[in-house]
């Protein structure tokens, strides 16, 4: 049997680089694939994303709303078998659990029941509240960090551990309970003489063989003591399994930076851990030098072909910086056990992914069969043959701004023509044709829309404009075509408020043209305030593309705003360019190499956060390494001609 941990930095993005959720699987050949970071939500979770054919497959998904959680995390494991009933096999598991300590359902339950429904914890995991509030508990297991997975001769913790900089208090806290709760349930089945396996993405690197930044100040690092005093060398109960047959191996790195391409010189850490413990499965008399690694573990080792960067890829220092790599941050580290006889028949958990009613529909029952033959025939009776959740839009029309249903369009929105005169009430046909057309309100006042022009006289609305009018004032329910999305929208008011409806497109574009021609110049003016009018960062005005916000502003302006106005827009785009301009001039040379530096920008909340500075450019590495970064660091000034510090 073969076990394979894996993160793979979002499944959405694995599944389509291979092509397939099944070839993804495949090219693993193994029996057991744990996932982690699949970066899915339970509202996520279709059949091509955790469907395949000949896997059995147990989810765990983010289901809290903090900032930036939402679907984050998450694990999967997937079985490999060739009967999900009545099988025989080690790899379909005879029991499946989501998180630690079974809350997730009950909270689930009482969502839909009443907020005061009671958390229970099981007896089997009581020992989880001892210094621990099941608010907490609850917390741990909502971050889809943990599936657990009984297959009779052990039991398999697939596991995410969370990620926490030193100096965030709340995700250390986090971390130290997650940690706890982790190792009090599998000391309960270790105390009940089972087998534990727990693999996956500890974010923990124990030793600083295992690490390429071995600094001192980070070795007494309390989760790296803690997974050490574990370890079997210390007197814990868990194998390293790679450390066991690999103890001497050094740069067996299992995870690298994204963003300094550390795994161009593989300068990264062994975050993704197989851990064993328990007794071997023989049961002779005399067990003396017996143990689950000698007697069962014949491989394990890191699968570096899935790294992104190979050696015919391009260096970043030239030209490499900008290609995106495929692949995840990680790889995959697998293990082969073998003398694992087979076990007595049972069939797939309920937990497993076949078993989501989202995912293969509910069961249909007589009653809603009827009811909706029943909804089909209101529909038709009033004049709508053709109508789905997916393809019906809804209208209203009330002259004293009440919410009533007139008519039913499957095409889309309706256009000012084809309204009907009489007030058809529709509100019966379904609850979800109410809920579509909840803040829909189209407005007239008679068959010729007309508008208030200034000076007191009225206007017609051009034909052309007409559809676009009623489409703007339509609420967010109301649902858009595909083909909405990429059609030129003209903007009616200025040529209404100015009288000018007959200018066309073109003439319209060469007349906010001239009137930017005219700000350049009053901005040139000897009375002026040139922004831009040295030898290094002058132009020609012909070589300036006006961009679609100096083309709204043209037009917001054109008719609305006085002359101080249109010169403070032109101002502000001038000295927009004008940055951008002294940004790509001013970039710095790195000390080492004597290269283009490379900007980034602060995204940790503190006094610098989104404030600019400039590194060097090439991939990190060994600092013996003269080809790897140098560890050059520049501010970037936050004003023009402001000096860096």
């Amino acid at each position: 049997m073969k076990i394979v941990t894996y993160n793979v930095n979002g499944l959405r993005p694995r599944i389509s680089q291979h092509g397939s959720l099944l070839k993804l699987l495949n090219s693993l050949h193994s029996d057991i694939i744990c996932f982690q970071e699949t970066k899915l939500s339970k509202e996520e979770l279709t059949a091509d994303l955790i469907m395949a054919e000949g896997y059995e497959s147990f989810f765990s998904c983010t289901c809290t709303s903090g900032i930036g959680r939402t679907g984050y995390s998450g694990v999967a494991t997937f079985c490999r078998v060739n009967s999900a009933f009545s099988s025989k096999e080690v790899a379909l598991p005879v029991a499946a659990e989501e998180g630690f300590t079974g809350l997730l359902e009950q909270s689930r339950r009482s969502n839909t029941r009443k907020k005061d429904f009671p958390l229970e914890v099981s007896a089997k995991v009581e020992c989880l509240l001892e210094g621990t509030t099941k608010e907490e508990l609850l917390k741990v297991d909502s971050e889809g960090r943990c599936v657990i997975t009984d297959h009779g001769h052990f039991v398999l913790f697939n596991i995410y551990g969370p990620r926490a900089e030193h100096d965030d208090k709340e995700r250390t806290q986090f971390k130290l309970t997650f940690f706890n709760v982790l190792q009090k349930r599998w000391g309960a089945f270790l105390s009940q003489g089972k087998r534990v396996f727990v693999v996956g993405d500890l974010n923990i690197a124990p030793a600083a063989i295992d690490r390429c930044d071995a600094d001192p100040k980070f070795e007494e690092n309390q989760f790296r003591k803690w997974l050490r005093s574990l370890l079997v060398e210390r007197g814990g109960p868990f194998f390293d399994v790679f450390r066991s047959k690999h103890p001497e191996r050094t740069e067996a790195y299992t995870c690298w930076s994204q963003r300094t391409g550390a795994e161009e010189f593989n300068f990264g850490s062994r975050i993704d851990h197989i851990l064993i413990a328990g007794p071997c499965l023989h049961q002779d008399h005399d067990m003396q030098g017996h143990n689950i690694i000698d007697c069962h573990v014949t491989e394990c080792d890191i699968l570096t072909e899935f790294k992104r960067w190979k050696p015919e890829n391009t260096p970043r220092w030239k030209g490499g910086r900008s290609i995106k790599l495929e692949g995840s941050d990680h790889v995959p580290v697998y293990v082969i056990l073998s003398e694992l006889p087979d076990l007595p028949e049972h069939s797939t958990p309920s937990l497993a992914a076949r078993y989501v009613p989202r995912i293969h529909g509910f069961q249909q029952t007589i009653a809603t069969l009827l009811s909706k033959r029943q909804v089909a025939a209101k529909v038709k009776n009033h004049g709508c043959s053709q109508l789905s959740d997916e393809n019906a839009t809804m209208g209203s029309w009330d002259d004293n701004s009440t919410r009533s249903l007139d008519y039913c369009s499957v095409s889309g929105s309706p256009s000012i023509e084809n309204i009907p005169t009489s007030n058809q009430q529709c509100d019966d046909i379904s609850p979800s044709i109410n809920e579509q057309s909840a803040g829909i309100a189209n407005e007239a006042e008679e068959e010729t829309v007309r508008v208030k022009l200034r000076g007191g006289t009225t206007k017609p609305i051009p034909p052309q404009y007409m559809k676009t009018t009623k489409k703007a004032k339509l609420g967010s329910s109301s649902q858009r075509t595909l083909r909405s999305y990429f059609q030129k929208k003209p903007n009616p008011s200025v040529d209404v408020d100015c009288g000018n409806s007959d200018i066309s497109h073109g003439q319209e574009d060469i007349t906010r043209q001239n009137e930017y021609s005219l700000l350049t110049k009053e901005l040139n003016a000897p009375n002026g305030d040139p922004v831009v009018n040295n030898e290094n960062n002058s132009f020609q005005k012909n070589e300036l593309d006006l961009s679609p916000s100096i083309r709204h502003q043209g037009d917001v302006n054109a008719c609305s705003s006085s002359q101080e106005d249109k010169y403070s827009v032109a101002l502000f785009e001038w000295q927009r360019i004008q940055q951008l301009m002294d940004k790509h001039k001013t970039v710095p040379l790195c000390k080492g190499h004597n290269e283009p530096c490379v900007s980034r920008v602060v995204k940790k909340p503190g006094p610098n956060l989104g404030r600019r500075f400039y590194v060097c450019g090439r991939a990190e590495g060994p600092s013996s390494n003269p080809e790897t970064n140098c560890g050059f660091f520049e501010w970037a000034a936050s004003k023009s001609g402001q000096k860096r510090r």
